[in-house]
């Protein structure tokens, strides 16, 4: 059963490769050398599995790269693929997430960007248009920075209902569309901001990332600032799981994108740490093992049977 695990990291890509369900690793890279990959993704939609790629280079500039040969080859075009249109007044300034869509719609593709706002991709992931209903939002001129940046950094298209979809950002929290994205509603209900005078606010959570249960599509769970949350009906209310999570010091940094689970069964896990190391597990957890080590700050993590 061959895996493949994509690690972007800040100063390129890494793909490594499991022949033997994921006892042993072979890492190629990096691809895409001093640039920023904050962004990947192994769509398998298609009759061969396409990689997505988020980089963001000092001198070119945001944008994203595909690859069919499971990269060896990568496809870039002369021009960038995702873009502001003129009359928003603002520049891309990263990729920070690359969704494919559901099943049935094989060439749709989201990406979540800086400053926050969604675009949709219906060629696989080449070209780019902003969404217009997240981006024309009441809210939009509210949403802060946070520390990481003011980012749509969570895109999560419902794998069943193609018109529901679900983004967070820091910060602003959550936010649902159930008509393609036409209009979009804040839906943050009990989370809690403590930074604010009304720490229940409708919207201005810092929330730091949010992901959907595999075997249950309306249930999501969120990290923010200061907790970790559970959603049962599709993320319109939030209550808090953090009583009874682990306390007890963990030093090396784990990015909001930096781990991942394959789908391989049982599944494999997989996380990368800011001090350059990723480790893999084959067996949902109980056991670990190291894939690499001295690479740089890993961003970002995904893997899947290929």
């Amino acid at each position: 059963m061959p895996v493949l695990l994509a690690i972007g990291t800040g100063k390129g890509l890494f793909l490594a490769r499991s022949e033997d369900d994921r006892t042993s690793w072979t890492v190629s890279g990096p691809h895409f050398p001093m640039t920023g990959v904050y962004a990947v993704a192994i769509d398998k939609r298609r009759g061969a599995p396409r990689l997505l790629a988020g980089v963001t280079s000092p001198h070119f500039g945001p944008s994203v790269a595909t690859s069919d040969d499971l990269g060896v080859s990568w496809w870039e075009p002369e021009r960038a693929p995702l873009a502001f249109p003129e009359d928003t007044g603002v520049a891309l300034e990263r990729v920070w997430q690359l969704a494919p869509g559901p099943a049935d719609q094989p060439d749709r593709v989201y990406a979540g960007v800086q400053p926050s706002a969604l675009f949709r991709s219906d060629d696989g992931g080449r070209t780019y248009e902003l969404v217009r209903g997240l981006w024309d939002h009441p809210h939009r001129e509210h949403w802060d920075a946070g520390a990481g940046g003011q980012a749509v950094h969570t895109v999560l298209p419902h794998p069943v209902d193609i018109a529901t979809a679900v983004v967070a950002m820091s910060t602003g929290g959550v936010y649902r569309t159930v008509d393609r994205g036409a209009t979009w509603t804040a839906t943050n209900t009990g989370i809690r901001a403590y930074f604010l005078p009304d720490q229940f606010p409708e919207f201005g959570q810092c929330v730091h990332k949010v992901a959907r249960d595999a075997a249950d599509p309306d249930r999501l769970y969120a990290q923010n600032h200061h907790g970790v949350y559970r959603s049962d009906d599709g993320g319109a209310t939030w209550r808090s799981i953090a009583d009874g999570l682990p306390r007890e010091p963990y030093y090396p940094a784990v990015l909001r994108d930096a781990m991942c689970a394959d789908d391989a069964e049982p599944a494999g896990i997989y996380f990368g740490t800011r001090s350059g190391e990723v480790y893999a597990s084959r067996d949902e957890g109980d056991s670990w093992a190291r894939v690499a080590a001295h690479l740089p700050d890993v961003l970002c993590v995904r893997a899947a049977v290929v």
